[in-house]
């Protein structure tokens, strides 16, 4: 079972929107391609079949993601554990700096914002998950082990 925000299923949700939204694009594309003749050498053909492969995949990791998961609901959680959703200002105790994290369920991509995203499958989102304030996580990275302090969770 997997954890998300409520954002970030309505995001998976428009996402998924947006893909089934494409399917009479692509159909027509498809048609307009294989009325140009010899299927075997038409490489608009073949490459508008490839993406209708790609996009039913999609469609279908989206489904099955979203049949599975559970929406994290924060007023059920103690204020005082980090879980998805949270945001914890951590200190890293190996050059005393410290920056604030956000646990989520997947990655928005938007590495603009004010914190670092962790998702829950990774190294950080898994030794970060329950943790409370002045807990000590070690991080297991590929270039060693990391330790941090959990200073606030916001």
């Amino acid at each position: 079972m997997e954890f998300l925000t409520q954002d970030e299923k309505q995001r998976l949700e428009q996402k998924l929107e947006h893909l089934k939204a494409r399917r009479p694009v692509i159909t027509t594309r498809i048609a307009e391609a294989r009325a140009l003749g010899d299927l075997k050498e038409n490489a608009e053909y073949h490459s508008a079949r490839e993406e209708q492969g790609l996009n039913e995949a999609e469609i279908r990791r989206l489904e099955q993601r979203l049949k599975h998961a559970r929406v994290a609901d924060p007023s059920h959680l103690p204020d005082d554990m980090v879980f998805v959703g949270s945001v914890v200002r951590l200190k890293d105790l190996d050059d005393d700096s410290d920056d604030l994290y956000r646990v989520v369920g997947e990655s928005s991509g938007d590495f603009d914002a004010e914190e670092i995203e962790v998702t829950l499958s990774s190294p950080m989102g898994e030794a970060l998950l329950k943790a409370r304030v002045g807990d000590v996580v070690r991080v297991d990275l590929p270039r060693g082990s990391k330790r941090f302090e959990v200073l606030e969770i916001l």
